[in-house]
């Protein structure tokens, strides 16, 4: 696949123009977007990346184009999962709701970014170093068990590097408006906020972790990883907004991406001792006689198993009880209260106090 310098810098010239617009149309004004606005645009990135795979396709050849659609599931995937995380870490922090797009639109340009440096990385070391295949296999097998046996005890709102950026940063217990710092009386204070950015960067830096060395068992074309980053990025605020109310109903998705970055793991594996150069494993001679997993059993592998998981996960929770927005809406200002009165945005947290709750907590304390 021959990319030239001329259309990577158009890609990426594009990619920012797409963020700098969203951000004018969409995010300069702090307001919740409609479930009908989040449809729409959603419905938008998404038919966009297709059309970019089928012309990936038709221009390149079907073999790097299935390698985009499966990479692009993948990212898509794992950015859902993201969501979740990102909805906690907003909880934790008893973000305005009008304020969450701003939040998100900068916690995906980080992501981005952080990606790209990945990318950059990644690909400089599959050029020179063909055994850094072993590495990201490896690593995808133990993610993948990590993701299948954690029990999402974690809060990232209050974490160790939370508590870290806390006590070497004066931050102010109070939202003002979405301004990142504030100044009182003579001092300058750090907002709750920039500590919910804070927050986000440091979880977009472990979720490229995850996200990079996956793509790249799918494909060995750093345009095409990029490329299926960035439209999975794409349109993920929107995705925030219109499936926010199912995302805690998505009880197996956790173990579906555990599923596929365990399938990418082996997949990397068996190529790195397809192309093995390592002296200690053969003699430092390929093992031809190990199978290449084909692109099409990936992208059929990955899509039936991000499908097997929702659908299982929806029937799972069909007779859960659901929040309505009303529910939602009278249970905000207690959180948000609740986050002010007990210091758990700041981390002075009183002895004895509780750390805020998320919303379906606060409910069933009510």
């Amino acid at each position: 696949m021959e990319i030239t310098p001329l259309i990577w810098i158009i890609t990426i010239a594009v990619t920012i123009l797409f963020f700098v617009y969203e951000f004018f149309a969409h995010v300069r004004t702090p307001h919740e977007p409609s479930i009908g606005e989040s449809a729409r645009w959603s419905a938008f990135y998404i038919g966009l990346a297709l059309l970019f795979g089928v012309g990936i396709g038709v221009v390149s050849g079907w073999t790097f184009g299935g390698e985009y659609f499966a990479g692009y599931l993948t990212e898509k995937a794992l950015s859902i999962d993201n969501l979740f995380v990102f909805l906690i870490v907003m909880t934790g922090f008893a973000v305005p709701k009008i304020y969450q797009q701003k939040v998100l639109m900068v916690g995906i340009i980080i992501a981005l970014i952080l990606r790209g440096i990945f990318i950059a990385v990644g690909a400089t070391l599959i050029e020179n170093f063909s055994w850094i295949f072993y590495i990201f296999g490896a690593l995808l097998l133990f993610l993948a068990y990590r993701q299948a046996f954690s029990h999402g005890e974690s809060d990232p709102a209050n974490g160790r590097f939370m508590q870290f950026v806390r006590r070497h940063l004066a931050v102010t217990d109070e939202y003002h408006e979405d301004k990142l710092t504030v100044k009182k009386d003579g001092r300058r204070f750090v907002t709750p906020m920039l500590l919910t950015i804070i927050a986000i960067g440091f979880v977009d830096l472990i979720f490229a972790v995850d996200s990079i060395p996956a793509i790249y068992g799918l494909t060995d074309e750093a345009y095409i990883v990029f490329t299926a980053n960035a439209f999975a990025l794409m349109g993920l605020r929107q995705l925030y907004f219109l499936i926010g109310g199912l995302l805690e109903r998505l009880v197996y998705l956790a173990q579906g991406l555990a599923v596929i970055l365990a399938f990418i793991g082996v997949k990397l594996v068996f190529h790195a001792l397809h192309v093995n150069e390592l002296p200690f494993i053969n003699g430092g001679e390929p093992l031809l006689w190990v199978p290449e997993i084909p692109i099409w059993f990936s992208l059929l592998f990955i899509g039936l198993t991000i499908a097997v998981a929702t659908v299982a996960s929806l029937m799972k929770t069909r007779n859960a009880p659901t929040a309505s927005a009303a529910e939602v809406s009278a249970v905000e200002p207690e959180v948000s209260a609740a986050a002010t009165r007990e210091g758990a945005v700041t981390g002075q947290v009183e002895p004895g106090a509780e750390p805020v709750r998320p919303i379906d907590e606060q409910r069933k304390r009510s």
